[in-house]
């Protein structure tokens, strides 16, 4: 757990006082917004099992959950529409995403870790941090939340579309999810663009 710190630490060390991390989930689904989180840990903070959301099991995500809500020193989660990922692409919707999460934060960071190799469009001063969900604190807590909380959203996707099997493949582009696709057609949570470009590469 130590070394998730070392990166932060040492941006810490150049004087700033709040940072915090921030991560996506669901860029890469046929169907379903994207969501976002941010989180300001307590510096130095001692969390067991923290990772990377994609290396730990849902029930460990869901437990991760509660106790990083429970410690941090504030936290924000938010969504970008499949309209809106439709509109201005899912690139520019998960930047979206991250600013709304972002904008949530009391008190402010003075910086953001960005998980990944793009931040132009992030309204507040902002690193990336290339595979930051294994390297930071922070942005490894913001991974957890947004898989976490759009998990949960598929789940009442589920409910609302029965059939496609959103709660178990999350919208993922699986053989699943395609073969519902071909029995029902789309409905009006799936990103149409997404589809034509599965269609066309086929």
């Amino acid at each position: 757990m130590t070394e998730l710190w070392e990166l932060e630490n040492d941006i810490y060390a150049e004087g700033f006082d709040l940072i915090c991390g921030v991560d996506e989930a669901g860029r890469g689904p046929l169907a379903g917004p994207v969501c976002a989180a941010a989180v300001i840990l307590p510096r130095g903070i001692e969390i067991a099992g923290l990772d990377d959301s994609k290396k730990l099991t849902d029930k460990k995500r869901e437990a991760l959950y509660d106790v990083i809500c429970e410690n941090a020193l504030t936290y924000g989660i938010a969504f970008a529409s499949v309209e809106e990922i439709e509109s201005i692409n899912i690139l520019n919707a998960a930047m979206l995403a991250m600013n709304r999460a972002i904008e949530k934060l009391t008190p402010q960071p003075q910086l953001a870790l960005i998980d990944g190799n793009r931040n132009s469009a992030i309204n507040i001063p902002s690193r990336c941090v290339i595979k930051g969900d294994a390297k930071c604190a922070d942005i490894a807590a913001a991974s957890i939340l947004a898989k976490v909380t759009r998990d949960r959203l598929c789940e009442e996707m589920e409910k609302e579309y029965p059939g496609y099997g959103f709660a178990k493949h999350k919208g993922y582009p699986t053989k699943e999810h395609y073969a519902a696709l071909n029995r029902l057609g789309p409905c009006p949570l799936h990103r149409l663009s997404f589809l034509k470009k599965k269609h066309e590469n086929v």
